[in-house]
């Protein structure tokens, strides 16, 4: 970590606790109802929708809805995809998506993971591009609001079996929260450079010289050759990208306009739009700890949970940023380097953008892996073996540090009650956590929302290296090739969405088994979660004695912490090591 490295960390960090404080009280004032715009904006269309506000439902009601309301999410994507090229806004006539990538597309966006097995500008339409995946970013990002305000209801409330309305609690976060946010964002990055608009693809002529040769017959029966240049020319894609974009990183989605996502100078022009862009898919989920703190009656206890993710954060950003600074020992021994280490002078620099470097794209790479976000400026397969590993323990922790917007505190919360049952077994007592004692229903729900994922992940890595179809789409042999499949499953389940490349996963084998690990990883939790909410609603109150672990301090933090790490990533250590483990030692090898 150069001081360089620090400073842009220290200034991040800064900045964004800088803006999650206001915004978590725009939050906790929008979804408790208290916007007073917002209620007059908002009773015209309740009447319209048939909703009654003040109804409130109880959690199986409750995730009913939200299942009814992604379906047919998942629904009007596939549709969209599968008639684009009869539909208007199709300035490149790109043709219909094939069933099985509509498929996982349509899965994709529904469940904020936001993988993409295809390339935007050559397979979607500007229509496709808008009302299909932007407008999924939006809700699937609502989504994972409601669903953790859900969640601290449970908390605060007691002797209640509701914990809200669905279809209130998705509108207010979609027009009061995420659209205002999005709207802020989308101009100051088409300030920064960022294209906005509706034209067709424009063909331009580059610096780049085409020869080329001519032969005729001369007089005397012998060949005249006729040499001459050309500029050569390339295909510019155009489109409405910083919309897009805008919503693709305030709600932690990740789905690039571009193929090359924001490593494209199109979505990510400047460095500062590139710092905007880390900051922005941190924003929600930071503010989101303080609006935890001011349901709950103690912001203690926001700022406990917000601690945990931080020091999280800070360890793997240094780690990731020392690992590529190092650089590829290979290319040293090749004399590719003239450094007086047997490391590069100037770090591996390999699959990242020039303009953005070492610190930037080490830092985006935490940042897009740790929330569930999956926006890439640099190659992460071109990572060092154990800087390409950071990211992927990040996702297989569940994505808790900091996270998605709304999946990472309901995500973190999960395991502070588990943090509490294990303090609870250390001293004999029945545990509780914000007043709730957390017994065995609970402790069930805990148990599925934190096993699902690994379940989903390892499992589908071994049906595809043990299968003819899944071996076929790995570009790499050995350990490298076992990561980038075990990169794909983690990504998926984990609904984060950032691929480590190498993996030909456009195919229908791994549409499915993508789209099958996303669709489970993203309700495997939150109908569990929901679960929990109902069940904590009902609850009494219970009484602080002294025996209750308190659970702001620094050693409920630890705790916390060393969950996270036992818990959530003990599961992995045998994958982890025949992928980036192994790679490692055999670059060293070299």
């Amino acid at each position: 970590m150069s001081t360089v490295a620090w400073i842009q960390l220290a200034v991040f960090l800064t900045l964004l606790l800088a803006l999650a404080w206001p915004l978590a009280r725009a939050i906790d004032a929008v979804m408790a109802g208290r916007f007073a715009l917002g209620r007059r904006i908002e009773a015209p269309l309740w009447r319209l929708a048939g909703v009654r506000p003040d109804q409130e439902s109880g959690w199986l009601r409750y995730t009913l809805g939200l299942l009814v309301f992604n379906g047919l999410g998942v629904l009007a994507v596939y549709a969209l995809q599968r008639l684009q090229h009869v539909l208007p806004l199709n300035p490149q006539a790109m043709p219909a998506v094939t069933s099985d990538s509509a498929f996982n597309t349509a899965i994709s966006f529904m469940s904020n993971t936001n993988w993409q097995g295809y390339g935007g500008e050559s397979t979607m339409s500007y229509l496709t591009q808008m009302l299909g995946l932007s407008v999924q970013n939006f809700l699937s990002a609502a989504t994972g609001i409601v669903v953790v305000i859900a969640l601290v209801r449970g908390f605060a409330r007691h002797s209640t079996k509701t914990i809200g309305n669905v279809w209130v609690d998705l509108t207010r976060a979609t027009l009061w929260v995420l659209l205002p946010l999005s709207l802020v964002l989308a101009v100051f990055f088409a300030g920064q450079g960022v294209i906005q608009n509706f034209s067709p693809y424009t063909e331009v002529q580059t610096v780049e010289k085409v020869t080329w040769e001519t032969s005729t017959p001369a007089t005397d029966g012998q060949e005249a050759k006729t040499e001459a240049n050309e500029s050569a020319t390339q295909t510019l894609a155009m489109g409405p990208v910083a919309s897009q974009l805008a919503i693709k990183m305030v709600g932690t989605n990740g789905g690039g306009f571009f193929n090359a996502n924001s490593a494209h100078p199109y979505e990510n022009p400047t460095a500062l739009s590139n710092f905007v862009q880390m900051l922005s898919i941190f924003l929600i989920p930071a503010a989101l700890c303080f609006v935890f703190g001011r349901l709950v009656g103690d912001q203690r206890q926001g700022w406990a949970v917000l601690s945990a993710m931080t020091v999280l954060f800070v360890v793997f950003v240094i780690a990731a940023t020392t690992f590529e600074h190092q650089g590829n020992p290979v290319l040293a021994s090749l004399g590719a380097d003239q450094a007086t280490s047997a490391l590069q002078s100037g770090g591996n620099m390999e699959g990242k953008e020039v303009r953005f470097g070492i610190n930037a794209s080490s830092l985006f790479a935490v940042i897009t892996t740790a929330a569930s976000c999956g926006a890439v400026n640099a190659m992460h397969d071109s990572f060092t073996p154990l800087g390409g590993m950071v990211p992927l323990v990040l996702m297989q922790l569940g994505e808790v540090v900091f996270g998605g917007v709304g999946a990472g505190l309901y995500g973190m919360l999960v395991f502070a009650i588990m943090a509490v049952f294990i303090a609870g077994l250390m001293i004999g007592r029945t545990p509780a956590y914000l007043g709730k004692k957390i017994e065995a229903h609970e402790m069930k729900m805990v148990s599925i929302a934190i096993l699902v994922t690994p379940l989903l992940v390892l499992m589908g890595t071994a049906v595809a290296v043990m299968t003819d179809a899944g071996r076929a789409g790995i570009q790499d042999p050995g350990a490298h090739g076992f990561t980038e499949v075990l990169y794909a499953l983690s990504s998926a389940a984990n609904n984060n969405g950032s691929a480590f490349a190498g993996l030909s996963a456009n195919t229908p084998f791994y549409n499915v088994l993508l789209g099958l690990a996303m669709v489970f990883g993203r309700f495997g939790v939150i109908v569990p979660v929901l679960a929990m909410a109902g069940s904590l609603a009902a609850k009494q109150r219970a009484g602080a004695t002294e025996g209750t672990l308190p659970t702001h301090g620094p050693l409920f933090v630890a705790l916390l912490i060393g969950t996270v790490l036992l818990v959530g990533l003990l599961n992995y250590v045998p994958a982890l090591a025949l992928g980036p483990v192994v790679d490692h030692l055999m670059l060293l090898a070299h």
